[in-house]
């Protein structure tokens, strides 16, 4: 499924900071993948639903490069991305495996997918970098996937730095990190979140007028009136 335009275009104006605020005031503290990086920090802000690859330990008999021709394999899987969403890959924090090179990150860019995110590493990395592909992740190795990964699956629950991702949940990835929004949770959070951005620029201006922080930040209720009172102006 498709994200709706409009929520992507919200979210895309909310800091991952600001998201796991939101998040951990519903009570999900556990939201922000351990280790995903950006390659190249300064980038926009990204938004997508997940599609979600799963690596297990490599095992000799299955983690061989012939693997790579096989229908269940990554190069299959990446034919099955639909344009728009974000890969998430769980690649167990393994840094010696590039799950993907530069091929494959091209393919990727082709589909029109927005983003890699993984708790592993990439391999050829100037060449990943010239495709174009944004990409999270813990950095560089030169071995292939097989030489520490063996790939099972696509579009199942997985977890990716230390988080649990289901297909179709949303992630949001800037350079603090990438953060993950449960799909049931999505119209509540999307709310609170842009309030909670027009509320924390609001606060900024009040610290740049010399506001002393108690009171402020977080806002009692007479802070709160004020804000309320500036957007009726």
């Amino acid at each position: 499924m498709s994200l709706d335009p409009k929520i992507a275009e919200a979210l895309a104006a909310v800091s991952t900071a600001t998201l796991t605020t939101i998040l951990l005031k519903k009570g999900l503290r556990n939201v922000w993948m351990r280790g995903a990086k950006p390659l190249r920090p300064g980038g926009k802000r990204l938004v997508g639903r997940a599609f979600t690859l799963r690596f297990v330990p490599a095992r000799e008999d299955l983690a061989t490069p012939e693997s790579w021709a096989s229908p269940r394999s990554t190069r299959a899987a990446i034919e099955a991305m639909p344009e728009g969403c974000i890969t998430v890959v769980d690649a167990m924090g393994i840094t010696d495996a590039g799950i993907f090179g530069d091929i494959l990150c091209a393919r990727m860019a082709k589909r029109g997918v927005t983003a890699l995110v993984t708790d592993g590493v990439v391999r050829d990395l100037a060449g990943v970098l010239g495709t174009g592909l944004p990409v999270w992740c813990r950095g560089a190795a030169a071995p292939p996937s097989v030489a520490g990964l063996t790939f099972v699956n696509w579009q199942e629950p997985i977890g990716c730095g230390g988080v649990a991702v289901f297909p179709d949940d949303v992630v949001v990835a800037d350079d603090d990190g990438a953060t993950l929004i449960p799909g049931a949770l999505l119209n509540d959070v999307v709310a609170a979140a842009v309030d909670q951005e027009m509320l924390e620029a609001w606060i900024m201006h009040e610290v740049e007028r010399g506001v002393p922080l108690p009171g402020l930040y977080p806002p009692n209720a007479e802070t709160k009136a004020r804000y309320e009172a500036s957007k009726r102006k």
